[in-house]
């Protein structure tokens, strides 16, 4: 099977410019594409699992992959799938951020001479004279097309600013750019991004006359409807310094029953003959199928070391045994203890459990809490620091534990 037939089989691809030349490019390692990636955070999430493994698939089979910092793109803003305006970044904060990617996304592609590529749009969106641009791609795009456009739809009743509106543009120049400065061809997203990816595929054919191809992947979401890489409100990061391995691979062994499978066919990269086998398991396996899937990803992110160590955890944990060697661990600093104790609920919140009292209140008072396997139904309780020297297993619901020492 080749590699844009795989795709296809994996339910990778959601929508098109021209398919029977963007398989031919593909098939053959002629496509030289591009993803870009909004620096708004420190660290990519599972969210972007997407977009790096369809990366690592293609250059693989012998594509060039150019991963774009939207060094430039996100001092404005995708209103993509928004109901409000993102926070403003400064400069400094955005070049953190895309130094923080750079490293991570090194564990997906390969970069050097003749591979990957990896470009920050700043380099040229910055340095554009706005009369100019306008008067140079300004023509190519109607106002009346775009706000029919599908990523500002939802955002006309509540208001969308100027700055916003010019995201398209830039997004679009950004494909303009690269295909005239680094040879790429084509272009990827997901499936959100539609409007934006044609933008700038008609602006090169518009100015240029030449065959510039766009492909958009399926987003994968939850059995809640919420994008991927989110959970309870928390981003699923793929910094271990902000979700640890061990917290990584329960996000994976908890995804929901009906989705279990859709993971494993668009995220691993399992050989889809074994996959296929695999839709035919019986019910009663649906609990190994989520432990495949938590420790490839998990063993892709952080290393196949760690996704062993946090397998052993959680089957540990899962079965009474309650091997805390590679549970995440939080340390109570000294100066938030009274008198050598301090209140489960001050510790819990400390821990990041919930973000605010009245959760971890609320959690306590519905029994969702215990300590070393007692249930907590008392929010004056205190924890003395002996018991924290010892550590101390703080377990929320089912599924999630933390340890708490000093």
């Amino acid at each position: 099977m080749q590699i844009y037939e795989e795709l296809k089989a994996r339910g990778l691809i959601a929508q098109v410019t021209d398919e029977e030349e963007i398989r031919d490019l593909i098939n053959n390692g002629g496509a030289k594409f591009y993803i870009g990636f909004d620096c708004t955070a420190d660290s990519l999430t599972a969210g972007h699992f997407m977009a790096l493994t369809l990366m690592k698939r293609l250059q693989m089979a012998g594509n060039k992959p150019v991963a774009l910092i939207g060094g430039g793109t996100t001092m404005i803003g995708d209103p993509s799938g928004r109901t409000d305006m993102r926070k403003m970044l400064t400069r400094e904060d955005i070049e953190h951020n895309a130094e923080c990617f750079k490293r991570q996304m090194e564990r997906f592609i390969e970069f050097g001479e003749g591979k990957a590529e990896m470009v920050n749009n700043a380099d040229w969106l910055l340095k554009l004279n706005y009369v100019d641009m306008l008067r140079e791609v300004g023509t190519c795009f109607s106002v009346n097309n775009m706000l029919r456009a599908e990523c500002y739809k939802q955002r006309m009743e509540k208001g969308l600013s100027f700055l916003e509106f010019n995201y398209m543009i830039m997004q679009s120049y950004d494909f303009y750019y690269l295909y005239q400065n680094h040879g790429c061809n084509m272009q990827f997203g997901g499936d959100d991004q539609w409007s934006n990816m044609l933008g700038g595929t008609e602006l090169i054919r518009r100015k240029l006359g030449k065959d510039a191809y766009a492909m958009t992947i399926t987003l994968l979401t939850d059995s809640q409807g919420k994008k991927m890489g989110k959970t309870a409100g928390n981003a699923v990061w793929l910094d271990p310094n902000k979700t640890t391995p061990f917290e990584f691979y329960q996000y994976w062994r908890n995804v929901g029953d009906a989705d279990v499978m859709k993971c494993i066919r668009m995220l691993t990269f399992i050989p889809i003959e074994t996959i296929d086998e695999m839709e035919h398991w019986d019910d009663s396996r649906i609990n190994e199928k989520k432990e495949i899937l938590a420790f490839e990803l998990t063993k892709l992110v952080h290393g196949e070391d760690e996704a062993n160590k946090a397998q052993t955890a959680a089957r540990a944990l899962f079965s009474g045994a309650g091997d805390d060697a590679n549970m995440p661990t939080f340390s109570v600093p000294a100066d938030a203890m009274t008198d050598g104790k301090i209140n489960i609920v001050d510790m819990l919140l400390l821990g990041g459990i919930e973000k605010s009292k009245g959760k971890v209140r609320t959690l306590i008072e519905q029994g969702s809490i215990s300590l070393d396997g007692e249930r907590v139904d008392d929010t004056w309780m205190n924890v003395t620091k002996e018991q924290l020297k010892a550590g101390v297993k703080i377990k929320k619901g089912k599924k999630t534990y933390v340890k708490f020492t000093m």
